[in-house]
């Protein structure tokens, strides 16, 4: 019913109805951002080779979210991500005073995100939440690598 209004108030235009839902599915994302997030799952990855090694626990509202397949993709995803970038803070309000390297490089959100360049992790985030229709976030990281 949504799409046949979005495409109503877009006068048939299926791009502009799309951008209209997609815009409206992050505002519903952002309602739902103060929700408590106590499921989700730890996912570890560990880089071809051996020698970097990264976990992470992305929460969820529910444990019906957490078993999905989309869910647990997107923590592999935020795995690789974390192995791969080496993120130091989830997010720019975590980073310390006087640390000057820029948000980008250091907070795990605002990374683009690795199998999408054009997005960043929270927007890949913001994505699978209004699809699942729920609150989901990185709650923490951790990054081993050999010799670091």
């Amino acid at each position: 019913m949504e799409c046949k209004i979005a495409l109503e108030g877009n006068q048939g235009d299926i791009e502009k109805a799309a951008e209209a839902l997609r815009v409206q599915g992050f505002a519903q994302v952002a309602k739902r951002s103060d929700r408590v997030t106590n499921q989700g799952v730890v996912e570890a990855y560990v880089h071809t080779g051996g020698r970097v090694g990264a976990m992470v626990e992305l929460g969820c509202e529910t444990d019906f979210v957490a078993r999905t397949a989309e869910f647990k993709e997107l923590a592999h995803d935020i795995a690789m991500q974390v192995a791969a970038m080496g993120p130091v803070y989830v997010d720019e309000s975590d980073i310390e005073e006087g640390d000057d390297r820029p948000a980008a490089q250091v907070s795990l959100l605002r990374q683009p995100f690795i199998k999408d360049n054009s997005s960043s992790v929270a927007e890949v985030i913001q994505e699978i939440a209004a699809k699942l229709g729920e609150n989901v976030r990185v709650l923490r990281f951790t990054r081993l690598a050999l010799g670091e």
